[in-house]
């Protein structure tokens, strides 16, 4: 049984003269388990009792008995591969199995994954038949438990929205949707070698551009190769598989949210005049950097401006929905916001390729959401390891688009009571343990973007010292000082001020808001209408517009999405989006156009 290689082998699967690219998005077969007696009757043969379902997708929104049904459940698909693939490598890609997967080719295992979003490959090469149909078959389950991440409810009740209670059960607020949510392909790639790998980082010198790449084969390759950008050209040298290449770019026009000029990147493996093997990418050239309390981008402070999000639309739940992306770039575009944070979890890859496209900054996010540091010890040391893959995998995945500017390893950890509750000193040296090493991993990793810790109002505060920009979700006024939207401005400004202080570090809030009930209103403003949404945030963003250390505001939350039931979420909904659901506009929405765009 093989396992996802990091570090390597995660390139985006590219059609072009020397690769091929099998989509299998459609439909599937699909069975419920929840006696777990699939394997042992042999399902990743034949499905029992099959039904149909669409991949990819959540499942929940789809089937009445699956609607909070989160345990074993079985997808099962035929296909041939063409028989021009026969004397190539051939791998199969899962974009993202959501949690835990367990992948079957013709019967037998070839990979098993844990953790959903981002994406696991296996070579299947040896395990494909010619003759007749091949067949997949991918067990998943997305059980909420202690040492997983993000965790199961735990002594210490899980995360914030662990004390919310609420069903399905969960640490985090937002629903656990389950499935394939992002498409599963097949590639096939050059038999003898191939381009496994590509790191790209970028500076700049004067009005040059400086391309600076690293390239990396599936074998000890020993031969040559070539890099070109346009009509620039240099040669790669391959030892042990590996090669590093400069290019300069004369008068470069340099990525940006005003100008997001991506240049194209072709990287060739040659033997003698001939090409073997050849990948494409589009690059930006930029350089992003922490400088006392500023942040900046080529140099220049850059002030971000927009929203965290989910990926959550209506009947495909989680799903990789692209017409909803296309939809959400236009009114991100049209409400001037610049940014967004991937909370909270890796976003399916083509929204990272239409912000390099479009020029948004990207905060990427680990799921590493719920983390609360009173839970046993041996939970928070699985959780680690977990933490540690996952941003292994996403800077593997994500590492050479511009658009992402920072990573954050994690979403409102715990160490004590929520919001304003006394920290428990062993779970603060817990967590302080935790994150040194998450943020020594992320840096070695990418020495060249800022990691972050996006921190909770009122929360542990040591834990931002080992960050580079210091995060914090706030909502003063809303959860706390309820209705009292003056308070609730002091309380964030002395939060605010108190942090810079102490830290002297680049600063955001990364969530603020309220929850709406679409149409709403009254005067004067009062808590769940639209009034009220547009004084809190106008509030907010007024308190860091009078803070030179501030460097970005992210509206919580882009649109409203699902969560599970409860006392706390009327109609399993989060209600604090400046859009609703399926995406029409609130008067905060309109508020923000004024405020953002116009400036």
């Amino acid at each position: 049984m093989t396992r996802t290689s990091i570090g390597g082998g995660l390139l985006y699967p590219q059609q072009n003269q020397l690769r091929n690219v099998f989509d299998m998005s459609g439909l599937w077969q699909f069975q419920l388990d929840p006696q777990e007696e699939g394997e042992a009757r042999g399902w990743f043969k034949a499905l029992s009792a099959p039904r149909q379902i669409a991949v990819p997708c959540s499942w929940n929104d789809l089937f009445d008995d699956a609607r909070n049904y989160l345990g074993l459940a079985w997808y099962r698909h035929e296909m041939y591969v063409p028989s021009a693939w026969r004397q190539e490598r051939v791998f199969l890609r899962v974009g993202s199995a959501n949690y835990a997967a367990k992948v079957w080719v013709n019967g037998t295992v070839v990979v098993q994954h844990m953790g959903g979003h981002l994406p696991f490959v296996a070579d299947i090469s040896d395990r494909l038949v010619w003759d007749r149909p091949n067949v997949i078959a991918i067990a998943i389950e997305n059980k909420q438990l202690l040492d997983r991440v993000p965790p199961g409810l735990g002594e210490g009740g899980g995360g914030v929205a662990g004390v919310l209670g609420g069903y399905p059960a969960t640490t985090y607020d937002f629903f656990p949707y389950a499935g394939l949510h992002r498409p599963v392909v097949l590639y096939s790639v050059p038999a003898q070698q191939h381009i496994d790998d590509i790191t790209v980082v970028t500076t700049i010198e004067g009005r040059d551009g400086i391309v600076n790449l690293k390239v990396e084969t599936s074998t000890q390759y020993p031969g040559t190769g070539k890099a070109r950008i346009n009509e620039i050209e240099a040669d790669l040298n391959f030892r042990a598989g590996s090669a590093e290449a400069t290019l300069r770019v004369p008068s470069a026009r340099f990525w940006s949210p005003q100008d997001p000029h991506l240049y194209p990147l072709t990287v060739t493996l040659t033997n003698g005049q001939r090409v073997t093997d050849s990948y494409s990418l589009d690059i930006g050239i930029r350089t992003i950097a922490v400088r006392g309390d500023r942040l900046l981008l080529n140099g220049q402070p850059i002030e971000l401006t927009g929203f965290g999000k989910h990926e959550d639309f209506p009947l495909t739940g989680r799903g990789q929905n692209l017409p909803m992306w296309i939809r959400d770039y236009e009114l991100l575009k049209w409400s001037g916001a610049n940014s967004f944070r991937t909370s909270h979890y890796p976003y399916t890859e083509e929204a990272m390729m239409l912000a390099d496209k479009l020029g948004f900054l990207v905060i990427n996010e680990i799921p590493a959401v719920g983390l609360n540091f009173e839970d046993p010890e041996p939970a928070t040391q699985q959780r680690l390891a977990q933490c540690l893959q996952q941003i292994r995998e996403l800077v593997a995945r994500d590492k050479n688009h511009p658009s992402t500017i920072m990573w954050n390893v994690a979403n409102e950890p715990m160490g004590g009571v929520p919001l304003g509750g006394a920290s428990v000193p062993a779970a603060v040296e817990s967590g302080m343990r935790f994150f040194r090493q998450m943020y020594a991993e992320t840096k070695r990793l990418d020495p060249t973007r800022p990691v972050t810790l996006v921190g909770v109002q009122q929360g542990v505060r040591d834990w931002h010292g080992i960050f580079d920009v210091v995060c914090v979700n706030g909502y003063y006024g809303w959860y706390t000082q309820s209705g009292r939207l003056e308070l609730g401005r002091e309380a964030l400004a002395r939060e605010l001020d108190a942090l810079h202080q102490r830290f002297g570090k680049p600063m955001m809030v990364t969530e603020f808001g309220t929850d709406t009930i679409p149409g709403a209103h009254n005067h004067p403003s009062e808590m769940w209408t639209e009034e009220y949404q547009v004084e809190f945030t106008r509030g907010f963003l007024d308190v860091a517009a009078q803070r030179q250390f501030m460097v970005g505001m992210h509206v919580w939350a882009f649109s409203d999405f699902k969560t599970g039931q409860g006392t706390m979420r009327a109609a399993g909904m989060n209600f604090k989006g400046a859009f609703t659901r399926d995406r029409r506009p609130k008067m905060v929405a309109h508020f923000l156009r004024d405020r953002w765009a116009k400036k």
